[in-house]
């Protein structure tokens, strides 16, 4: 395999900021930095973890929405050969107890208020459990970066880390419904990044990121990419479909790149003709496949369209379709391999044929999970191939189509909801004594989750639902929840999840 050059994230941020000072890196609400501050930034950020005893390999977290401090935050503690985790706002308590237990960061920069939610009390219990995790709220950034004074900016140089180790920890489920946190080095997510702005050559590449940091779409997908390209990121906390369009406006966005509902509710606005997106170069969806009608509406908006698969374990991308402009292709298909990957279809009987589970080999691909060698041997053979656990279909034209998943993991509005894990929190309820939750289609956010339930007869939908809001992020709850006196078991005792969701689809409303 072709051996990735040791690049770093910073590196292209000193090339921009050396050749285009002025040019605007990062746009959040009235801010508008440019690669010339946000270099400064970096640096200062740097050194305060220097002198807060970060040291390479050590963990740095940040519980943020899409803001500078996402980025500056990722880039210094990657410069001086720390490992950096984004951590989602939406997160409860035990689910920031969990990641930062497993990963043990040794700082953690967090806002102390997101959306009107107060995280002081999660963050003293965080603080509690975790004595050896300093813990820098955004009131308290300042302070943090004045005790750096005493160092040379040189002492980030001295520390630069060697790219292709591991710089970044993305936290995904697997079959056992516990988060697994993929490792992923600089040097991949730079040279993906290129290979993703050399197969969309869009300039000036300016995008739109509302998505949040625990997110490879987020961090990979489009941020990174646009400011190794010397483009601009205009960072919005809180998505919410007529704001975002009236940003891509304003922002003249270039690049509209979004999940399958997310265009569907832009498009669904009642006034979505009253927004100029004439700035806008390419459309791209990710995170699942779109409905062709969805498409369609799209091209009438802009021929150029483009989609790809990809998983966190593979830096993104794993195929992808160059800008295209016949909807009914994209609809059917998810292109051709990316940059870097070798893919090969394996049957059942561990054959090498045309259609099968789709397996990657590739430099881009994760070094493996976080103090988990047994999930890291088990996604990743001896020979080097990433068994992704899902099934694809070479087409006549020699590209690729998705034609299912072997894992019970479903996405819903793009994200990854792992039933085990959902099905683990419904199960704390006492008054619950099994369920099985599957995903369904659902025509605006793809797949959603229906929960079967054994209960005592006293038990609700509604304190089910009451019940997991307070231990899940919202995209992972249940949008149905069925109560049962039973369940359809297998003949082993497993319970019968394909009856299930036979029953779940021909009993789905409408």
């Amino acid at each position: 395999m072709t051996d990735l050059p040791d690049t770093l994230l910073i590196d292209a941020i000193r090339r921009w900021a050396r050749d285009t000072p002025q040019a605007e890196a990062l746009i959040h609400g009235a801010r508008r930095i440019s690669y010339a501050e946000l270099e400064r930034e970096i640096d200062r950020l740097a050194l305060a973890m220097l002198a807060s005893g970060v040291a390479p390999g050590d963990r740095v977290a940040c519980l943020a929405p899409p803001e500078p401090i996402f980025v500056t935050s990722l880039i210094a503690a990657n410069a001086i050969g720390a490992i950096w985790i984004g951590l989602n706002p939406r997160y409860k308590l035990e689910e920031l107890r969990f990641i930062v237990g497993d990963s043990t960061p040794r700082l953690l920069i967090a806002r102390g208020e997101i959306d009107g939610r107060d995280y002081g009390e999660e963050l003293a219990a965080l603080a509690a459990e975790c004595p050896g995790m300093r813990i820098v709220v955004d009131r308290d950034l300042p302070q943090f970066l004045a005790e750096a004074k005493a160092l040379p900016a040189k002492d980030i140089a001295a520390n630069r880390p060697d790219g292709r180790e591991a710089s970044m920890i993305v936290y995904t489920s697997g079959s056992t419904g516990r988060p697994k946190g993929a490792l992923l080095s600089q040097a991949a997510i730079h040279a993906f990044a290129e290979a993703q702005n050399r197969l969309w050559p869009i300039a000036p590449l300016r995008v739109l990121n509302y998505f949040p940091i625990n997110h490879i779409g987020s961090v990979v997908d489009i941020s990174l990419p646009a400011l190794v390209a010397g483009g601009t990121v205009v960072l919005m906390e809180k998505f919410d479909p007529a704001a975002s369009l009236e940003l891509m406006q304003r922002e003249g966005v270039t690049l509209w790149a979004s999940v399958p509902s997310v265009f569907q509710m832009q498009l669904d606005l009642p006034d979505f003709d009253r927004f100029d997106l004439s700035a806008v170069q390419l459309i791209v969806w990710e995170g699942a496949p779109m409905a062709e009608p969805l498409i369609r509406r799209l091209h009438a908006i802009l021929p150029q369209l483009a989609t790809n698969y990809g998983m966190t374990e593979a830096t993104s991308a794993i195929l992808a379709t160059p800008p295209c402009d016949d909807p009914a292709l994209l609809a059917r298909s998810v292109g051709h391999p990316f940059a870097y990957a070798e893919v090969r279809l394996v049957d059942a009987s561990g054959n090498v044929g045309e259609e099968g589970e789709i397996q990657l080999r590739s430099p881009l691909a994760t070094l493996g999970y976080w103090n988990r060698p047994d999930a890291t041997a088990e996604a990743i053979d001896a020979d080097g191939w990433l068994h992704t656990g899902d099934i694809g279909r070479r087409l006549a034209d020699g590209s690729y189509a998705i034609a299912g998943r072997i894992k019970e993991m479903y996405k819903s509005g793009g994200y990854n909801v792992y039933p085990l894990e959902v099905e683990a929190v419904i199960e704390e309820h006492p008054g619950v004594h099994g369920c099985a939750v599957i995903g369904v289609p659902d025509p605006l956010w793809d797949e959603v989750g229906v929960a079967f339930i054994i209960a005592d007869a006293n038990v609700t939908q509604a304190d089910i639902l009451a019940h997991c809001r307070t231990r899940l992020a919202n995209y992972k709850l249940p949008k149905r929840i069925e109560l049962r006196s039973a369940l359809p078991l297998l003949p082993i005792g497993k319970v019968d999840k394909v009856a299930l969701r036979r029953e779940a689809r021909e009993h789905a409303p409408g």
